[in-house]
């Protein structure tokens, strides 16, 4: 904050909450979000990259294991949700699972360690943690939607899938009904997808930024033990992005 005073309660809660934003109206970006996700990406995925270089058939060691362990639960998901070819499936699941945990896990970080940080640079506000702005989560959930598009049509041809579209649930006398309540299908999933993870996150966020108004003794007490529950909610909430995106191009492979 650029002001001596300190700010009240509503006017912290605004600051941490507000994006950092360049441009105007629809063109506008939100510089925190695109640089954090990027620069995130960059230094986890770098980092497996070198892992992956020095594995070992051998006895792996703490890091090459634990990473083992994801990959192998990633694999079991595909495998047991996944029915179609799952070359390019597996490691976009893997690739999602990572990524959203490791955005999500941000908001572990102490609340106004980065605004601190960027505010002795000049910068006013900048928010810490990308899954809490929804133009990320519905950027994730619309690429899953129109994966979902893609492969309909490369496994069910544009004859199978309009077929599917027309027919299913109701028979073609009833296609009219059969397209609406396909549209609504098909729409609602990358609204809920978003709307899920940005929920749970912005609602965790603003958890850790009320305790933060407290006492400095009870800031501890409170903000210790939902530190600790927040890191189950980050991971199922990566968990759930990654197992709905292997269901919804599950369901895109099959047909009726």
């Amino acid at each position: 904050m650029t002001e001596s005073a300190a700010p009240t309660s509503s006017e912290y809660i605004h600051h941490h909450l507000t994006n950092l934003v360049i441009g105007h109206g629809f063109w506008s970006i939100d510089l925190d979000t695109v640089v954090t996700s990027a620069v995130m990406g960059l230094i986890v995925f770098g980092f497996l990259a070198s892992v992956a270089r020095r594995a070992t058939s051998g006895i792996p060691g703490r890091v090459q294991a634990a990473l083992e362990i994801v990959l192998e639960m990633v694999q079991t998901q595909v495998r047991d949700t996944f029915h179609g070819d799952s070359g390019i499936v597996a490691p976009l699941a893997l690739t999602i699972f990572v990524w959203v945990f490791t955005l999500n896990a941000l908001d572990l970080l102490p609340v106004d360690l980065v605004p601190l940080i960027m505010g002795s640079v000049g910068i006013e506000h900048w928010k810490v943690v990308p899954t809490t702005d929804p133009n990320l989560t519905f950027a994730m959930s619309i690429t899953v939607f129109f994966l979902m598009l893609f492969y309909n049509f490369k496994v069910k041809k544009f004859g199978g899938f309009m077929h599917e579209v027309l027919t299913v649930p109701f028979g073609a006398k009833m296609a009219p009904f059969n397209l609406l309540f396909r549209l609504i299908e098909d729409l609602a999933k990358p609204v809920s997808l978003a709307l899920r993870l940005f929920g749970n996150m912005y609602a965790g966020e603003m958890v850790f930024i009320l305790i933060a108004l407290l006492p400095p003794y009870l800031q501890w007490a409170l903000g210790a033990p939902w530190a600790i529950f927040h890191i189950l909610i980050i991971t199922l909430q990566a968990f759930i992005f990654m197992i709905l995106t292997i269901i919804y191009l599950s369901m895109a492979h099959e047909s009726h």
